[in-house]
Parts: C-alpha cells; structure tokens; sequence
C-alpha cells in the first residue's frame, strides 16, 4: 500500500524547533547573500521593560473626575494669573493691556446702563438667525451628499470651491443686494457657515458602517427607513459636534457682520470703543463673547450626550 507515510512521532520537542529556525535563518542569509532576498534589517535594540507612567502623559488612558475638574481649573487660571502678572508688573502699558479690575469696572458700567445687555441680545439674535438658517440647510443637504453618491458627485466640487472664498468679500455685493440693514448682516453668518457645515455633515454621513446598511437591507428595510432609523441616528451625535465646532465660527463672523451699519451688537461696541482707544470695555465684550459661546457650546454637549449616550 503505497501512499504519504502519516507521522507518528510525538510533539516537536524544543530542540527541533530551535533546530527549525536555524536553518530557517541560515537560508534567509544565503539568500540575502545571493541578493534575491530583501535586505537585511538592524536588530531591534535591547530595552529595559517600560516604566509606569501617570494616567495623565498615557495615550488615550481615562481621566478620574477629579483629574478633569483640576485640568479644567488650570487651563484658565494659568493665562488669567499671566495676565494678571503683566499688568501689575507694569510691562505693558494699561492703554493697551488693562487690568482684571478695569476689566470688571468697565463690565458693570456698560452693564449698569443696559446697553451691554441690550448689545448681547442683538448678536445673539443675529447668530441665532444666521447660523440657524444655515443648519437648515446645511444638514439636509450634508446627508444627502454623504448618504448618496450621486449627490456627493453633484454638490461636492461646487461647494468645495465655494468654501475657500471668505465671507467678508461678499460684504459689497451684499450691500447691493440686501441694503444696509439685518439681512446682509444674517447673509454674512449663513455664506461663512454654511459651506462648512454642510461638508462636515457629509463626512459624518459617511461615516456610517456599511455593515449597518447591509443588515437594515437584509432584514426588509426600505431605503427610506434605513436612512430615517439607521443613517440619521447613527450621525447625529456627529452632526451635532460639527454644529459646535461651527458655532464658534458664527460667533466671529457676527463681528464682521456688525460693521455694516450697525447701532448695536457686540462688535459694534468693540469698533465704538476701539475708536477712543478704551481697552478696556474691548476686553469686558471680549470676555462676554467666550462665556456666551462656552454657554452655548456646553448646551450642546449636553445635548450630544442625551441624543446619543451609545457615542460618548
């Protein structure tokens, strides 16, 4: 009976399998010796087992609360205690650089008059009204780009081009077109926002398993449904975040926005008092700004994590 004889020796001891990997290494320096090898690599130095290191230089390793709560704390009072430092020390001249307390007073004189209150609620009311128009759009247009290619090949490269020119050379046109009142203004927020916004949105989109979409499909869904039950839900903590990445650029623009013609706003009174040189009611809007925009921002962390707990 002819045939491959079955081995019936036991395990490969250690030995053989040491002898095994000599030969396997001598025949890959034969053949690196003769050149149809790939050349030889250096050999990995000696290292000593890695020491523990803090949770706080490791990649990517969870914070505790309290850990958070102390960075947090840091990340304002080292730039506030700065500030503090240059202007006491006299460094800088206080035309420029005013001190905290000049900072405050100015803050509660604008706001003991009413007209910070009154300025605050005009931006706002511009930023709801511009960037709110251009969620409107910019989301539906952005899932229909990112969930269908047809609509990326369509939208795409008009809107990538789109995005590059800025918002401010628009304000002549909008001029003519709109006239010097609030909707050149809320045009301004919507063209700086609303490109952005959208292509953000797309990739989110797109970022939908594909194996989401198989099963939806496998198990009977329409098209339909799967984009309202799968595709929405599964982007909306991404949409959301890209919501608030573009919040703040809302926020900038409203002080272009306020320099057409303006009699009230924030960045109306930042150019009103940058004209008699008074920093310091500069620094009080600027500081309104931040705590505004962070107000906002932390909304819609909150939001981001009630609609989608299974992303945080």
């Amino acid at each position: 009976m002819t045939g491959p004889t079955q081995r019936t020796t036991p395990a490969v001891t250690a030995d053989e399998r040491a002898a095994e990997a000599s030969e396997a290494e001598q025949r890959l320096a034969e053949a690196q010796e003769s050149g149809r090898g790939r050349p030889a690599w250096a050999p990995l130095p000696r290292r000593a087992a890695p020491k523990a290191t803090s949770a706080l230089l490791s990649l990517r390793t969870p914070l505790s609360a309290s850990a958070r709560w102390k960075l947090a704390v840091l990340s304002f009072a080292i730039p506030f205690l700065a500030w503090v430092l240059l202007s006491v020390s006299g460094v800088v001249n206080p035309t420029f650089l005013p001190s905290p307390v000049a900072v405050v007073r100015a803050g509660v004189d604008m706001a003991s008059t009413g007209e910070l209150f009154d300025d605050l609620w005009a931006t706002t009311q511009r930023v709801l009204e511009g960037f709110g128009l251009a969620i409107l759009v910019s989301v539906p247009l952005g899932i229909l780009m990112g969930g269908f290619s047809a609509g990326q090949a369509f939208f795409e490269p008009l809107i990538g081009l789109l995005r590059y020119l800025p918002a401010s050379a628009f304000i002549p046109l909008l001029i003519i077109w709109l006239g010097l009142g609030e909707p050149s203004k809320i045009a301004i927020l919507f063209i700086g926002t609303v490109f952005f916004n959208t292509l953000m949105t797309a990739d989110v989109v797109r970022g939908v398993p594909g194996a989401l979409l198989d099963v939806s499909y496998t198990l009977g869904a329409r098209r339909g449904e799967v984009l309202r039950k799968v595709v929405v839900p599964h982007s909306l903590p991404g949409v959301i975040d890209a919501i608030r990445v573009n919040a703040a650029a809302a926020w900038n623009f409203v002080v272009v926005a306020e320099l057409i013609n303006s009699s009230a706003g924030l960045g109306y009174r930042i150019v009103r008092a940058q004209r008699f040189l008074q920093t310091d009611k500069i620094f009080a809007v600027l500081v309104v700004i931040g705590v505004a925009g962070l107000l906002i921002d932390v909304l819609l962390r909150l939001l981001r994590t009630r609609v989608g707990k299974w992303a945080a």
